[in-house]
């Protein structure tokens, strides 16, 4: 089996992710398996080269170890590019010129009529950004009936993938050219990653990974969700603030082994 754990170099590592590490390199070791490190710096604007530096130092300060070489997303964006555009030619995205103070409340499913190719070019000529969102119901007619068949296993238990909660989601925008969604699928397609390992923060969005699992063809790995370390008062550790930052602690004389105890 084969894991990944998989961090974004916006800021110092905390604690939250050093449990995280925990449990994709854990996971992957009880079972005979291996975790690879995938650095995941689509973020142009947050994500910075001394950040991701750091993290390798921090992740072998607290004794993980991994497979070379590591993949970094921001140097396989012409692969992105290249999956978001098969599903253009398929007519699955759509432009879409919507910001978020104009999107209705609710979920937003797309206009009745999409912008023309003609319309498009104009309001990009104009200065107008647009993103391209999947359109749900043209991945509905994709599938036939498959979609309201989709499923993946989570923690060993088989679980169906509800997609009535979602609607045409951003799956690319101008100053990130590709989204989340889109590269970590196709990301864990293309290492052959098995099993995904990762926090419960995602849980709710693996309906839609399993979506355009089944859109592109990919493999759909088994799916564990484990909790968060969180703040006293139950918010998500962050990285803007440092109290919690792996490197504060260790320049604070913790070792290694009691900020793992401590998690």
């Amino acid at each position: 089996m084969r894991t990944r754990f998989a961090p974004s170099p916006t800021g110092y590592l905390h604690l939250g992710h050093a449990a995280a590490a925990r449990e994709a390199f854990g996971y992957a070791a009880a079972r005979g398996g291996e975790c690879l490190l995938r650095v995941e710096d689509i973020d142009t604007v947050r994500c910075k080269p001394y950040f991701t530096q750091a993290l390798y130092e921090d992740l072998r300060w607290l004794g993980f170890d991994w497979p070379q070489p590591v993949r970094v997303q921001s140097a396989h964006m012409g692969e992105y590019r290249a999956a978001l555009e098969s599903l253009r030619g398929r007519g699955l995205v759509y432009r879409c010129f919507k910001t978020r103070k104009d999107l209705p409340s609710g979920i937003y499913r797309g206009p009745d009529q999409p912008v023309s190719e003609a319309e498009a070019a104009r309001r990009m000529a104009a200065g107008e950004h647009a993103a391209w969102r999947l359109s749900m119901a043209r991945a509905k007619d994709a599938l036939g009936a498959r979609f309201d068949d989709l499923s993946y296993t989570e923690a060993g238990q088989n679980s169906c993938a509800d997609l009535s909660g979602f609607g045409d989601e951003v799956l690319a925008r101008k100053d990130i050219g590709v989204s989340y969604h889109l590269a970590v699928t196709h990301d864990d397609a293309c290492q052959n990653i098995t099993h995904v390992v990762r926090g419960n923060d995602l849980r709710d969005m693996t309906p839609f990974h399993v979506l355009l699992q089944a859109l592109m063809g990919w493999p759909v790995p088994e799916y564990y969700h484990h909790d968060l370390v969180l703040r006293p008062d139950g918010a998500k550790l962050s990285k803007r603030t440092s109290d919690t930052a792996i490197r504060a602690l260790r320049e604070a004389g913790m070792s290694a082994q009691d900020m793992l105890a401590s998690i």
